[in-house]
């Protein structure tokens, strides 16, 4: 089969290649867009000016099939873009087949990430920066890395060599949209399957149709006959609800109506080490290197993807792998044993990890979840040295202490279904103090910079916790202050502290910009000229980097600037007139 696009890609991967050789490389309201078939949707004015494909890389990067041949090994067709060169591919190949000691008979479903090659550029970056303002910090674009949401058939069919039919359906994605990509999945493969290639080309030409995943919009996106209505988040939501709203009347031709598009249910993800769940959490929050060794790697990725986002609303910061092999092109780099485990979680299926990985501080050994019955009966932590095959029993492997005392109560309450508020919204102490940081608003004038943030500084910070720290009002007791300080060292803190701070800069440059708009005294020629001069530079800014202004800010501006400009002699409007020179 021939994948006929924009790219026609093809690549047989028959032996490993040298894994060194390999690539490092204010709250938006919600707006019902609805797309009959065949038509494009209301448009955003900058959507109005995307090429064909744009929409595409809105959502996805590309589509695989990874096929498996017998004679020549795994196969990857790629529809509509490259994911990268040879590396890249290949990585794909072997990411998208369960190992097979997994057994994976019939329809299995998983998700992997891999690293993106240095060389990629995305030519629509600007736009996708501005589907990612209002964002969760969870729900951004990857960076660096893609995600691959996997469809694998496998089933019996004597009139192959090898006696079995296996395909997967990949779908890659910078976008975490976990349930949604899923759930995507369910609808394309079968299909894909039974019609395969001009099913295909129609599903790619849908998606093309798709208005740009906007935080804050509630969209119904058709796929191949069927309608599926979501609702992109915001940072602005409150934690634990959902504001997708049923509608008879715009219902009517809805097929399947999503309440989450990206959350994993995490009591069933941690249900084998469900009574290690608060230990589990400090672990992830600490940036702790961790591995789960699973029998397949749609258990594998699951918990994989519960550990990393069991400290929401907090942004998991260190690298995490749903699903790794040892084909892999970090392979090497994350199993060496003359440095100490990197900050990262593995999911893993292989046997031979056992041993390869035996090293690691915290390992999770997780069962076959289809096997288990009743709830798993409570564990203790095993030490390290009893971990030697993946015929261990399930548990968790650490020497690890936790900081906070275990609270029976609460998991008791889990059991029942009883929802209880994350320790990470009780954590986020830090907030308090970090706005403290933030220049008074009357020190903003027009006529000097803005203000610089004062510093964070650790002892300061540590002091407020004796007067305001989640121990005095939290139900989980022990040492918070202890858990703090490593807390602080932590990629965690590093990124979460990096993007408030980038924030609470852009808010000064905004309300700089505001200051700016409100100047109205007199001034000389020289003075008006300079003042000019410095709107334009900040209307630059204000567009370049989405500074966040209260609306009509960016219009009053350009009106500004021509009533100023127009206030002057004419030789100075021809001047000032002319566009700035980059």
């Amino acid at each position: 089969m021939a994948l006929r696009g924009p790219e026609e890609l093809g690549e047989q991967v028959e032996e490993p290649e040298d894994l060194d050789d390999q690539d490092a490389s204010s709250i938006s309201p919600a707006e019902e867009i609805t797309l009959p078939p065949g038509t494009g949707g209301e448009d955003e004015p900058e959507e109005a000016l995307l090429l064909p494909w744009d929409r595409f890389s809105t959502w996805l990067h590309c589509i695989c099939v990874v096929g498996f041949d017998l004679e020549l090994g795994q196969a990857v067709e790629v529809r509509p873009n490259d994911p990268g060169s040879g590396g890249g591919k290949t990585s794909i190949c072997y990411l998208s087949f369960p190992d097979s000691n997994s057994g994976c008979l019939g329809d299995t479903q998983f998700c992997f990430r891999f690293r993106q090659g240095s060389n990629r550029k995305s030519s629509l970056g600007c736009f996708l920066e501005t589907t990612d303002r209002d964002a969760p910090p969870c729900l951004k674009r990857e960076q660096g890395h893609y995600y691959g949401y996997v469809y694998f058939r496998q089933v019996r069919d004597k009139s192959l060599k090898r006696g079995y039919f296996q395909k997967s359906l990949v779908l890659i994605s910078k976008r975490p949209y976990v349930t949604f990509f899923h759930s995507l999945l369910k609808i394309m493969a079968p299909e894909y399957f039974e019609k395969q290639e001009p099913c295909l080309e129609a599903a790619c030409n849908d998606i093309d149709r798709w208005p740009a995943p906007h935080p804050g919009r509630i969209l119904t996106l058709p796929i191949m006959g069927v309608v599926i209505k979501i609702r992109i988040p915001t940072c602005y939501d409150k934690p634990g609800t959902s504001q997708l709203v049923q509608s008879a009347q715009s219902d009517s031709q809805v097929s399947i109506v999503l309440p989450t598009i990206h959350e994993v249910d995490l009591f069933r993800c941690f249900y084998p080490v469900f009574f290690h769940i608060q230990m589990l959490w400090e672990l992830v929050l600490l940036g702790e290197a961790l591995v789960v060794m699973a029998p397949s790697p749609a258990e594998s990725s699951d918990t994989v993807l519960a550990l990393v986002s069991c400290i929401s609303p907090l942004r998991y910061c260190s690298d995490f792998r749903p699903y790794f092999t040892i084909h892999d092109s970090e392979f090497k780099e994350y199993t060496t044993r003359t440095q100490a485990p990197p900050s990262v979680i593995l999911g893993v299926t292989n046997p031979f990890f056992a041993k390869t990985l035996q090293h690691w501080p915290h390992i999770i050994r997780i069962g076959d979840m289809k096997q288990a019955g009743e709830m798993a009966k409570q564990m203790k932590v095993k030490k390290l040295k009893n971990l030697k095959t993946l015929d261990s029993k399930p548990g968790v492997y650490t020497a690890y202490k936790a900081y906070l005392n275990k609270d029976e109560e609460i998991l008791k309450q889990l059991q029942k279904g009883v929802q209880q508020k994350r320790p990470s919204a009780s954590f986020m102490i830090p907030e308090r103090y970090v706005a403290s940081l933030m220049p008074l608003q009357k020190s903003i004038s027009p006529w000097k910079s803005p203000p610089q943030l004062r510093p964070f500084l650790q002892q300061d910070f540590m002091k407020t916790l004796e007067k305001a720290g989640p121990q005095l009002t939290s139900r989980l007791k022990g040492d918070w202050i202890g858990l703090y300080r490593h807390f602080l060292k932590s990629a965690n803190f590093d990124g979460w502290f990096r993007n408030r701070r980038r924030e609470m800069t852009q808010k000064l440059e905004a309300l700089h910009l505001e200051a700016l708009c409100e100047e109205s005294r007199q001034h000389s020629e020289v003075e008006t000229v300079d003042l000019v001069l410095k709107l334009k530079d900040k209307l630059a800014q204000a567009e370049r980097e989405q500074l966040p202004v209260r609306p009509g800010t960016v219009v009053k501006l350009r009106a500004h600037i021509e009533a100023v400009i127009l206030a002057l002699p004419e030789d100075l409007q021809g001047i000032l007139h002319k566009p700035s020179t980059p």
